[in-house]
């Protein structure tokens, strides 16, 4: 029986594995080679070595990416993993007790439903959908708000110190829904008997979040902050759409994403393009790799 297993299981890799090989690991392959060289997209690409990556290092544009990453990076997990345990824990864990049973808040499988929403819509539809609500005019939601009280419009996507911040802002928006449910999953998952013994040892709300839950939700943490930290490095769909001039006012919002599309497809620079995708390539999994090294902790057994 072993002997036949072995050839079994090898039947059922040949497939996805050759699938991966040849859609994920060769377009890599491909990428490397590409950023070593001065291909402009048509003509055969010449050699160059690495003339492209001592070009980027020179590069502002690819620096101040670099920079808005490292923002995006630190602001966009805390803020969304905090607002997403904080919604998932009163939906389910906020109520009163019914019974022996703890429960959430009242209507808090409509509010599961409500939060999903915006992951239902596509990148591209939040961004025109923001840029209505962003606008420094009367037509704009928020500006239109302050115009109508008498106050001078903010200008969010065209003010260079807080465009940024306005586009993480949306990404937030986005991806809180995502991490509710995932929390939320995380949750039930615990045995109710924790949280009704701490409520009957009459530990405070607080003591119950803190104490209990983000402990035994360590894992599923782990992986949000991945998960988000990934979603920091991209940004490309809600730039290009959203901000001015595809990463403006002057660079402020621009992500290296961004630079690869305009570097490949509006200046035909795509060996330049494939160097910068190599070097985010090589970000994203040292971001993984550290993160999941040093948030690694003991399994708490259930």
């Amino acid at each position: 029986m072993r002997h036949g297993r072995y050839p079994f299981i090898v039947g059922f890799l040949v497939a996805p594995v050759t699938l991966y090989v040849v859609f994920v690991i060769a377009p890599y392959a491909q990428a490397f080679y590409i950023s070593m060289t001065n291909w402009r997209g048509f003509a055969p690409p010449t050699w160059a070595g690495f003339d492209n990556y001592k070009r980027m290092a020179g590069d502002g544009a690819f620096w101040k990416a670099i920079e808005h990453h490292l923002v995006m990076l630190i602001t966009l997990p805390l803020v969304t993993i905090a607002i997403a345990l904080f919604f998932a824990f009163l939906l389910n864990l906020g109520g009163r007790s019914r019974g022996s049973t703890m429960s959430g808040v009242w209507g808090s499988k409509f509010y599961r439903v409500v939060f999903f929403f915006p992951q239902l819509l596509a990148l591209p539809i939040i961004a025109v959908l923001f840029g209505m609500v962003y606008r420094p005019n009367s037509s704009g939601l928020i500006d239109g708000v302050l115009i109508k009280l008498g106050l001078a419009p903010v200008g969010w996507l065209i003010n260079p110190k807080l465009a940024l911040w306005a586009v993480i802002a949306v990404l937030v928006w986005q991806a809180v829904g995502f991490y509710v449910v995932l929390f939320s999953a995380g949750m039930a998952s615990i045995p109710k008997d924790i949280f009704e013994a701490a409520e009957l040892d009459g530990a405070p709300q607080s003591t119950l979040f803190f104490r209990v839950t983000l402990p035994l939700l360590w894992d599923t943490l782990q992986v949000a902050w991945v998960y988000l930290g990934i979603a920091a490095f991209d940004g490309f769909a809600i730039v290009d759409v959203l901000t001015v001039d595809q990463g403006g006012p002057d660079n402020n919002t621009t992500v290296l994403a961004e630079q690869i599309y305009q570097n490949a497809f509006k200046f035909g620079k795509f060996g330049y393009a494939s160097a910068m995708g190599v070097a985010l390539f090589f970000l994203t999994i040292t971001f993984a790799a550290l993160t999941l090294r040093v948030t690694r902790r003991e399994t708490i057994e259930l």
